[in-house]
């Protein structure tokens, strides 16, 4: 059985939310939102199951050709991204440093990112356009000084991320990443949020980055540096939790700036993230009009 799937989407110039099928989408803003006038106040509600299981007796309202997909968590308060948390990562930094013993995270803004199917934009300033594939981890429960014994409690949902990167931008100054990783629409995130449900559900998914259909990163979440548990414990210890924050949990290595020489993104190519048990996220390279 397919794991519930809510998306964000715009339609006729309206944004609003639903239930995924395989044939369309159950327009679940409709019918709900007036109680939930986004998917953040139904993960603040608790409703995401709720919301899956009145779609579940429904038929869809639009097709899924006739919609655009938004990330699904519009205007979250955090948006949270973790560096070098998969073990052969950090030796692709060929710096002699041993794996770090704290996480390494900046922030990120909404605008910074589009929507599943959209295009990721090849700024002006620099054709270092990469890719980076990673699962999110949504949270549902607000926090702080979260306990790892309790961090799991505190999910809404999972989906997926391409935190893309303007490469020569993320060290423009001596200790900040911040420009590099918040150029518009440079990243993605969805399609859609799947319920969290268990650990299970995320202890060992497989995560896989494809270039036009070429393999280039691929390793699993139970590789992690720095675990689910340890990262929401860690966050909250100087940040509380709200519902709706993003926490993008880091990438695997094999991003385009490691190659010899670096194979950076360019107008035509197809990037897509896929998580087993989450989806494909796919988006396409445009430049800068």
């Amino acid at each position: 059985m397919t794991s519930p799937r809510l998306a964000t989407y715009s339609i006729g110039g309206v944004t609003r939310y639903g239930a995924v099928t395989d044939t369309g989408i159950v327009d679940l803003f409709a019918r709900f939102g007036q109680e939930y006038p986004t998917l953040r106040e139904a993960i603040a509600a608790g409703a995401l199951m709720k919301l899956s299981e009145d779609a579940a007796k429904r038929s869809p309202d639009n097709a899924l050709d006739a919609i655009t997909w938004q990330p699904p968590i519009p205007a979250p308060e955090k948006i949270i991204c973790i560096g070098v948390n998969y073990p052969d990562r950090n030796a692709e930094y060929k710096d002699g440093q041993d794996a770090p013993k704290f996480p390494s995270m900046f922030m990120r803004t909404p605008r910074s990112f589009v929507g599943h199917n959209a295009p990721l934009v090849r700024p002006r300033a620099s054709a270092q356009l990469d890719y980076e594939g990673e699962l999110v981890l949504v949270i549902g429960k607000a926090g702080r000084h979260i306990k790892e014994s309790d961090a799991l409690d505190h999910i809404a949902a999972v989906t997926l991320c391409n935190e893309g990167t303007i490469r020569d931008w993320v060290r423009h100054a001596k200790f900040n990443v911040t420009q590099g990783k918040n150029f518009d629409s440079t990243g993605s995130l969805g399609p859609w949020l799947v319920p969290y449900t268990s650990e299970a559900q995320i202890a060992d998914i497989r995560l896989t980055t494809k270039v036009n259909g070429d393999t280039r990163q691929d390793d699993r979440t139970s590789r992690l540096i720095f675990g689910f548990r340890y990262l929401l414990n860690y966050i909250s210890t100087f940040t509380t939790l709200v519902p709706g924050d993003v926490i993008v949990t880091g990438t695997p290595t094999g991003a385009g700036a490691r190659f010899d020489p670096p194979r950076y993104l360019k107008p035509g190519d197809v990037i897509e993230v896929e998580a087993e048990g989450v989806g494909v996220l796919r988006n396409g390279v445009a430049d800068e009009a």
